[in-house]
């Protein structure tokens, strides 16, 4: 069974491509947390991707500032079943049956990232699926099943690291959504 999952992982973790090493100084906390941010794949969705010789490479510049706020996406398109949601170019935009929704600031940015929020705000939100712990839900393609089952240890690992980055001031856009589909009543 390791053997197995080892050669399926093994591909996809060799695949990703490398990204610049972190803030220097780092408490241990600090450093565990930006380990679970590589392994979580945080950058994936959250830094912008940019078109590079070789194809889309994340825009290390940009890390983890979330869908860049002077890049408009149209509304969500119905889909034909078969599809759950579509990325944009810069993977920091999906849409889905849910509507339109962009990845976060997670920078310690005080105006348009997580420089106001407190460390127990950010691991709430982790377990609730909640901005800012009792907010608006946090939309797809945010995968709940990782973040629920890292223990309040990590979470508050990956919160010192996150504090540790540089802070981009970048307001994402509010998510938007999904006019229900012909027929179907709103609110029921």
């Amino acid at each position: 069974m390791t053997r197995t999952l080892l050669c399926i992982l093994l591909p996809l973790i060799l695949a990703r491509p490398a990204l610049a090493a972190g803030p220097a100084n780092l408490s241990a906390e600090a450093r565990r947390g930006e380990k679970l941010v590589a392994l979580g794949g945080c950058n994936d969705c959250h830094t912008p991707f940019k078109m590079g010789p070789d194809g889309l490479v994340p825009d290390m510049s940009r890390m983890l500032s979330g869908h860049t706020e002077r890049i408009e996406i149209p509304t969500s398109s119905r889909l034909p079943t078969v599809w759950l949601w579509i990325g944009a170019e810069s993977r920091t935009a999906f849409t889905g049956p849910w509507g339109v929704s962009y990845a976060t600031n997670l920078t310690p940015d005080r105006e348009t990232g997580l420089g106001e929020w407190t460390e127990q705000e950010f691991v709430t939100a982790m377990r609730t699926g909640k901005h800012r712990g009792s907010g608006r839900p946090i939309l797809p393609p945010m995968s709940w099943g990782t973040p629920t089952r890292r223990t309040d240890a990590e979470v508050r690992a990956i919160w010192a690291y996150l504090r540790r980055i540089p802070p981009i001031r970048n307001e994402v856009p509010s998510p938007r959504s999904a006019e229900p589909p012909p027929g179907v009543a709103q609110g029921k």
